[in-house]
């Protein structure tokens, strides 16, 4: 039976709800995957109001999409990040408040508890997102960073997220972390330590992105192997390197869409990742969940990207074999 492939909202928040979910449907999607910002998912108000849940599937239903899990990537990158301006830009007003550093990072991990309860009311068992990190700074060893201050690092993740974690528990939802540059795990073993940090509790697992791995080097696939019990979502999104002998792997400091940029992110497809033998793993995992496209491709028209990745994903999807290939020598 072929997953359900669904639409990330995050890079189409300027778009109000109505008008992302008819095109959706007009791309081809069987769902929509809801970010937590714009009017897509506002999770003040689906707790504050007793209807705003049921009216946000029925505006869904009209167009004959499921939703299977909402995110928020935003808030959560404020949970454990040292706050700075660029913060401001991503929150909403009632968690940037006056933008005093301990105050944000309290009030984002009161908004992801609250996600959590929203994600309950709604009907979703997941809750994709962001972490923030307060050591990716301390990502190239110069000045030499003593052992303990990584130590430090996911002991302050641990500290903000067990209690993150416990809502999450009550609330029978899951919190599927992006594996990404700037949060707490970035890579696969950055992702076994902070499984290790938070004593491996079973609230906690991961949104399976594979661009973020691919450009670092990281064979996707082996990630899904190393962790087969915690892929609690999965995102589908490319990159591409581009390294000429100019261009490093570090970017540059040029943003993405540069040319110039040793990597950058492409429509599914049009990519370096291997997406045939990540199908092949999720089969071996057993991952029954969506395929979210999180298209993001600055080069390319994203209504074009939108409706040639859907089709991409369908026709790339398949189910895992029932028998051996060779099982009818074999009978009588």
């Amino acid at each position: 039976m072929a997953r359900a492939v669904t639409l990330f909202t995050g890079q189409w928040a300027d778009l109000p709800l109505e008008e992302m979910a008819r095109k959706t449907r007009e791309f081809g999607y069987d769902g929509i995957e809801l970010a937590c910002w714009g009017d897509h998912f506002e999770v003040d108000q689906a707790l504050a109001d007793d209807g705003y849940c049921a009216r946000k599937r029925e505006q869904l239903e009209k167009y004959d999409l499921d939703c299977y899990a909402i995110s928020a990537h935003l808030v959560g990158q404020a949970v454990c990040d040292p706050i700075d301006e660029r913060h401001k830009a991503i929150l909403p007003d009632y968690v940037w408040g006056d933008g005093d550093p301990a105050g944000v990072n309290e009030r984002a991990a009161e908004e992801l508890k609250n996600t959590a309860r929203a994600a309950q009311r709604f009907g979703v068992e997941v809750v994709n997102g962001f972490t923030g990190s307060s050591i990716w700074h301390l990502n190239y060893s110069f000045p030499p960073v003593p052992e303990s201050m990584i130590e430090d690092g996911f002991r302050l993740f641990a500290d903000r997220f067990h209690p993150i974690l416990d809502v999450f528990g009550e609330c029978g939802v899951k919190f599927a972390l992006e594996v990404h540059p700037t949060e707490i795990a970035f890579d696969l073993y950055t992702a076994e330590r902070a499984l290790e940090a938070i004593d491996h509790r079973e609230e906690f697992g991961f949104n399976f992105d594979p661009s973020h791995l691919h450009w670092q080097g990281v064979d996707p696939v082996e990630f899904l192997r190393a962790f087969p019990d915690r892929i609690f979502h999965v995102h589908i999104k490319d990159a591409v390197t581009t390294l000429n002998g100019r261009s490093g792997i570090l970017a540059s400091h040029l943003n993405f869409g540069d040319p110039r940029r040793g990597w950058d992110f492409r429509s599914p497809g049009r990519g370096g990742v291997d997406f045939e033998e990540i199908i092949r793993a999720l089969n071996e995992i057993g991952y029954q969940g969506p395929l979210s496209v999180e298209w993001e491709d600055s080069g390319m028209d994203r209504e074009f990207g939108a409706a040639e990745a859907c089709e991409f994903v369908k026709r790339m999807d398949f189910a895992p074999s029932g028998r051996a290939f060779d099982a009818a020598f074999g009978e009588d």
